[in-house]
C-alpha cells in the first residue's frame, strides 16, 4: 500500500484515506481472489494520483520564500517531456544561459524526495560537502553511460543554464540499480531509499509503478562542451 502522507490534499476520497489508515493498523494476508486484486490495482492507481496532484505542494528550495507562494501549481501545469518515458516537468525559472548537448559536462544543484516516503527529502547537493563545508554541485557526462538515471538526464536536457525545474519521474526512468547516480552520502538514507524503491514484498504486491516515483527539483549550474 502508498502511504501518501503529506501527499494526501483535502480533497482525497474519504473511503480510500480509510483503507489506508485501516491497512497500515491491521496489514492483512496477501489477497488471493481477482476482486481484491482490482480493488487493490484501483487503490494504488487512486493513492498515484493522489499523490501526484499534491507533489505541487512542496516547497520550492531554490526560490526566495517570499516568492513561493506565487509559485503554486497543479499537477495539470506540469508538461510530459518528448520522449522521455513518462517524466513530467514544471519550470520554476527559465534560463538565459547554453543548452546542454549529448556529450556535455553539466553540473547542477538538486533537490531529491521519494513520494512512497510522504515527500522525503533523501538527497541533495546541499549535503555533500567540500573540506571548506560549501555543497559541492553534482558533475557528469550528460548521456554518457547508464550511471546516473535516466529521468534526470532526459529533464537537464531541455533546459537552459539558470533554470530551475521540478520533475517527477516514473519508476521505469528512475533508479533501476542501488549504484545509479545520483547517491545519498549518508549510508542510512542509501539504505532507506532502496529497501523502499526495491521492497520485494510490496513489490511482489503490485506497487511496483509507484514505489519509485521521484520527485527532483534541479538547478542547472553550468554546460561545458566537450
Amino acid at each position: 500500500m502508498v502511504h501518501c502522507g503529506a501527499f494526501v490534499s483535502p480533497a482525497s476520497s474519504s473511503s480510500l484515506i480509510t483503507h489506508q489508515l485501516d491497512e497500515s493498523r491491521h496489514p492483512h494476508p496477501k489477497a488471493t481472489s481477482s476482486s481484491s486484486l482490482t480493488l487493490t490495482r484501483r487503490l494504488l492507481l487512486s493513492s498515484s494520483i493522489t499523490c501526484a496532484t499534491s507533489i505541487s505542494l512542496f516547497p520550492f528550495p531554490f526560490i526566495a520564500s517570499s516568492s513561493s507562494s506565487s509559485k503554486a501549481a497543479s499537477i495539470t501545469d506540469f508538461v510530459e517531456l518528448e520522449d522521455s518515458g513518462g517524466v513530467k516537468s514544471l519550470d520554476l525559472r527559465i534560463g538565459d544561459g547554453a543548452i546542454p548537448m549529448v556529450g556535455d559536462q553539466v553540473s547542477i544543484h538538486y533537490y531529491g524526495r521519494l513520494a512512497a516516503k510522504q515527500g522525503w527529502r533523501f538527497d541533495s547537493t546541499y549535503d555533500h560537502k567540500d573540506e571548506t563545508g560549501a555543497p559541492i554541485p553534482f558533475t557528469f557526462i550528460l548521456g554518457s553511460s547508464d550511471n546516473v538515471i535516466s529521468g534526470m538526464t532526459t529533464a537537464i536536457k531541455s533546459m537552459k543554464v539558470g533554470g530551475i525545474r521540478r520533475v517527477i519521474i516514473p519508476p521505469s526512468q528512475g533508479y533501476q540499480n542501488t549504484s545509479q547516480e545520483p547517491l545519498p552520502p549518508n549510508f542510512f538514507d542509501r539504505q532507506r531509499l532502496f529497501t523502499t524503491i526495491f521492497n520485494p514484498t510490496r513489490l511482489a504486491n503490485g506497487e511496483g509503478s509507484t514505489l519509485g516515483i521521484l520527485i527532483f527539483d534541479i538547478e542547472l549550474l553550468s554546460v561545458r562542451h566537450n
